[in-house]
């Protein structure tokens, strides 16, 4: 980090800018201080030679926007970005400052980084090219200076080929030429990179962490190419327990590579964010990233840019060549010396510069003149780059916008290459690729529509194709509810009514007004949908929507005039089970003598109904107590035994009175089926009032207890056996099939245990980053399936040994320009098809 230069802007946007922290060839990144929240950010701002390019603004805010879809976990999330019309200012984006260091830097600071280390440094870039590689899309934004790694895990900040170039500059003709830092063999053979191009990468990267130098990387750089293509890595270096992935992951042929999710799982089977808690980091570097946030919040606090050293100007650049040494490979790649301004001592090291170790990958600095011919056997001009045709959900999770687009029929305007240049010393063949972007429409933009492809998946642990994709219209209310009617249609209500998907087709068969602000959607036999209404109960024909009985609640309940419905608590088979209350008038007693008397008053009464929505009649009725409001409580239906059920209280409508007297334990009730009576009212052990819980048959509760999961027996309470679990990472709902319960935890993790005895059979993580909720699981009618669904994405696993099978995100707008969703992912399953909803969009998948 330094002290800004005299042409540096002194604000960006709303941010003022306090130093200049690292160059990369497309861009300058700054630390700012937002003054609205008195915080520290990253401002990443284009160079001003290539601002002015058409085809660069197109793809900085590609690259942008996917930054910004996939923020979470190892993304760093967006704060700002301008209009993407602006044409007056630079480019730029900001992010919240985070303290850390490039690989590259800590390699210089400490050299080969401990085994720990680089498992997690790994498995966080695993994970995320995972969600990348889930759609069939390539990041290509991987390099020792695009990997951050900060005080909680590692970070990735290049999201396309842009962010991650290794040189860029503007080419005569409007075009823009993007030099790549590094090639893999299948793109030196003329190929499309693919994700397993990626992987290849990563496993370069993997060995430069662990031995500070890079594999195929040593030796004259004019045999770069033909080392990557044709040369095994030489791995002596690199520890023995991690020498048979990296080199997996640099096989030759991408077939032969491992899935990004089963590199995430070999280095860290708990998650990366599991692995990393505590100090991960050399105690050298965490001491120099440590201090780096303590000089960087001096910065913020003076709330000035930087005039003077922090520590004393440096007798030198930190990255100086000593005189008379030989200059480095790639040395011309890095940016010169700024000898006008003060450098700010060691606050994130000096201003970037290509990897020594790597250097031989990267391509020498561009001529202004074309290239000079091929050197014999090795290509000029590969074919255009056109990565694996994005999937209809597109993800990136950093993936690189250009590679993840079609590529363009016009090869000047987007084409790979080999650099070559005549130096002094003689022909030099750079490692890196290339990218040709024009600025001319052609037809075809930076950033497309992603189109929907006809193929099964081509990757491992890509999710299948699915059956159809359901787009609920913008010009209507989002979904309420969502339910499968007899495996046959997926009923949908919103604020305007209710409409019909065909679940072979997914086509939109029919709709009915009548059924806006439905809470629920049931069978009622083979003939008819049941939909609970705010103020009626409907029965709708499967066929054309049409509404065939009501029954209304403010006169269709004898005794109960002007019942209103708080919400179904559940159903079993054709039964369902709602509370509601209404007010009665009490009367006030007769006066004594020669006294007026009193007035009369009104009481709320709340009941607890059971109803037959085949037979459409009440079959009782019990009372219970009043909850906040004053309303009917809201019920959950907790299990369903052979003669009883379980239900526990929303804590949203519990009396003060109820919250006092249950000392921070959930309630359970327990009803008789048939005739409605309370049985019992108890709390388990000490699960929380809002804590996971679920029953079963057999007379056992499951539930969250602290950080552990507890199986209690019904309804004596008494503890059947206890999983343990990881500390602040408390369990979510679990689901019973067979002899196993399947888990899941907020550390996004599954599992499976015996229902008997609580010993686990296996557990594996989803690979998303920590959330604030657990994933919801839910298993496939054959219970062969388990599906994992959270604000990330979805994940299948076998539900027998828990094999990852598949992942699926989307970015929840096929539109490049449309909003960013936010909706977690929900999943319902019917025969052989899982339906998974985000929001406005559904897609069928088949699973076993």
């Amino acid at each position: 980090m330094e002290a800004l230069r005299q042409d540096d802007p002194r604000r960006i946007g709303p941010y003022a800018v306090l130093a200049r922290c690292r160059e990369t060839a497309s861009a300058v990144q700054y630390l700012a201080h937002d003054t609205a929240a008195d915080r520290a950010v990253m401002v990443t701002a284009a160079r001003p030679e290539l601002a002015a390019l058409p085809a660069f603004r197109r793809r900085f805010q590609a690259e942008a926007r996917t930054a910004d879809r996939l923020a979470g976990g190892w993304v760093q999330p967006q704060l700002d970005t301008p209009a993407d019309d602006t044409d007056d200012d630079l480019p730029w984006t900001a992010g919240p400052y985070v303290p850390a260091m490039t690989l590259s830097e800590a390699i210089d600071v400490m050299g080969p980084l401990p085994e720990r280390a680089v498992r997690i440094l790994g498995a966080g870039i695993a994970e995320t090219l995972s969600r990348v590689h889930a759609t069939g899309a390539v990041l290509q934004g991987l390099a020792p200076g695009t990997v951050l790694l900060a005080e909680d895990g590692p970070r990735l900040t290049a999201f396309g080929p842009l962010g991650a170039a290794a040189a860029a500059e503007a080419r005569p003709g409007g075009q823009l030429s993007v030099r790549l830092g590094y090639l893999t063999p299948e793109q030196v053979a003329g190929e499309e990179p693919g994700p397993a191009s990626d992987l290849f990468v990563l496993g370069l990267l993997l060995a430069y962490a662990a031995t500070g130098t890079t594999p195929l990387a040593d030796g004259p750089a004019a045999e770069g190419a033909e080392r990557i293509a044709r040369t095994d890595p030489e791995l002596d270096a690199v520890p023995e327990m991690l020498r048979d992935l990296i080199a997996r992951c640099l096989a030759k042929d991408p077939a032969d590579r491992p899935s990004a999710g089963t590199v995430a799982a070999e280095l860290a089977l708990e998650g990366a964010a599991g692995l990393a808690k505590g100090d991960w980091l050399p105690e050298q570097l965490a001491a120099a990233v440590t201090e780096q946030g303590v000089r960087v919040q001096e910065l913020v606090s003076a709330g000035h840019p930087v005039d003077v050293p922090v520590d004393g100007p440096a007798d030198e650049p930190v990255d100086a060549t000593p005189p008379g040494a030989p200059d480095a490979p790639g040395s011309e790649l890095a940016p010169a010396g700024d000898t006008s301004t003060t450098q700010l001592g060691n606050i994130g090291r000096q201003v970037p510069r290509t990897d020594r170790p790597t250097t031989q990958l990267s391509v020498p600095r561009e001529l202004t003149a074309p290239p000079a011919a091929p050197a014999a056997g090795l290509p000029a001009v590969l074919p255009p780059v056109a990565a694996l045709p994005p999937r209809p959900l597109p993800v990136p999770a950093a993936p690189a916008p250009s590679p993840a687009a079609p590529s363009s029929p016009d090869v000047g305007r987007r084409s790979l290459f080999i650099g070559l240049a005549a130096g002094a010393a003689g022909l030099v063949i750079g490692g890196g690729g290339g990218l040709a972007l024009g600025s001319g429409d052609g037809g075809t933009t930076d950033d497309p529509k992603p189109a929907p492809s006809r193929s099964g998946p081509t990757v491992a642990g890509l999710p299948p194709q699915p059956r159809w994709v359901y787009t609920h219209p913008a010009t209507e209310p989002p979904p309420l509810t969502a339910a499968l009617w007899n495996d046959r249609l997926l009923v949908l209500t919103s604020e305007s009514g209710a409409a019909g998907i065909d679940l072979r087709t997914g086509r939109r068969v029919w709709e009915n007004k009548d059924a806006a602000k439905g809470r629920a959607a049931l069978p009622a036999g083979e003939d008819l949908c049941f939909v609970a209404g705010p103020s009626e109960f409907l029965w709708l024909s499967p066929k054309d929507g049409k509404v065939a009985h009501r029954a209304g609640y403010a006169d269709g309940f004898t005794g109960a005039p002007n019942l209103a419905v708080s919400g179904v608590v559940g159903s079993f088979g054709p039964v369902v089970w709602f509370t509601g209350s209404n007010k009665v008038t009490v009367k006030a007693p007769a006066p004594k003598k020669g006294k007026k008397r009193g007035k009369d008053t009104q009481v709320v009464k709340s009941y607890l109904f059971a109803y037959d929505v085949m037979q459409r009649k009440e079959l009782w009725r019990t009372p219970v107590p009043t909850g906040r409001g004053p309303a009917a409580p809201v019920y959950r239906l907790v299990a369903v035994g052979q003669d009883d059920f379980v239900v526990r209280q929303s804590t949203g409508t519990l009396t003060p009175g109820d919250v006092k007297a249950a000392k921070g334990k959930a309630v359970f009730r327990g009803f008789d089926q048939k005739a409605g009576k309370l049985l019992w009212s108890r709390s388990f052990g000490t699960i929380a009032p809002d804590g996971a819980a679920m029953g079963d048959d057999r007379g056992l509760l499951y539930a969250a207890v602290g950080d552990d999961l507890q199986a209690f027996e019904i309804p004596a309470g008494k503890p059947k056996w206890t999983l343990n679990g990881t500390t602040g990472t408390p369990y979510g709902s679990p689901v019973a099939t067979g002899t196993l319960l399947h888990t899941t935890n907020r550390n996004q993790e599954v599992g499976a245990v015996e229902r008997e005895t609580g010993r686990l059979r296996w557990r594996r993580s989803t690979e998303a980053a920590p959330g604030t909720a657990a994933p919801a699981v839910t298993l496939s009618t054959t219970g062969r399936t388990l599906l994992a669904a959270d604000g990330a994405q979805v994940t299948a696993f076998a539900a027998e040994d828990g094999r990852r099978l598949w992942k699926f995100q989307d970015i929840g707008s096929q539109d490049p320009k449309g909003p960013t969703v936010t909706a977690p992912y929900r999943v319902l399953a019917a025969g052989k098809t899982a339906v998974v909803q985000r929001d406005r969009i559904f897609y069928a998948f088949p699973v076993a």
